[in-house]
């Protein structure tokens, strides 16, 4: 009985789908990471607006980038856990050095340097995820990107208005 239980189970586990990066693209696990990391930032430079802006509007944008980018984190952590992909920790590389530069400045510097990281930024994130959502090899990724691509065109234009209204 115990050897073909024995059996039963390692018969079953060869036949489960194995999760593992190996199993997704280079392009799409980088692109997955890149992903967190951004998310990452958004959320912490909305934290900072909120205790750093001076402009009421400036505020709300950081409040809906971190509101929003904490869901969209969340769908990808479990992206990347169905798919073995090791997530970064923290911010990292070119992130961290946008979120050490923002966090030493406020008020009115703050405001419209955040807003212009914000509009670049965002430029960056639309034409990534309309790659990938156009080019992506894993069916997921793909439909992740694509199903975020409307929110970051709307945090887009938000980002963009936002920041011509500073210039008032």
């Amino acid at each position: 009985m115990f050897r073909t239980l024995s059996i039963l189970i390692v018969s079953l586990a060869l036949m489960a789908p194995v999760a593992n990066a190996d199993n997704v693209s280079s392009d799409d696990t980088k692109f997955i990471k890149e992903a967190a990391n951004g998310g990452m930032l958004e959320v912490e430079l909305g934290k900072i607006a909120l205790a750093k802006a001076s402009s009421s509007k400036v505020k709300d944008f950081g409040k809906r980038m971190q509101e929003d980018h904490t869901k969209v984190n969340g769908d990808l952590k479990k992206l990347a856990s169905e798919k073995g992909i090791q997530l970064p920790a923290q911010v990292e590389g070119k992130a961290k050095s946008t979120l050490e530069r923002l966090s030493k400045l406020s008020g009115s510097e703050f405001d419209r340097a955040y807003m212009q990281a914000m509009v670049e930024d965002h430029k960056e994130d639309v034409s990534e995820f309309q790659n990938v959502a156009n080019k992506a090899k894993d069916p997921d990724v793909k439909k992740f990107a694509s199903d975020h691509l409307p929110t970051l065109k709307t945090h887009l234009d938000l980002a963009q208005t936002t920041a011509s209204q500073l210039q008032k």
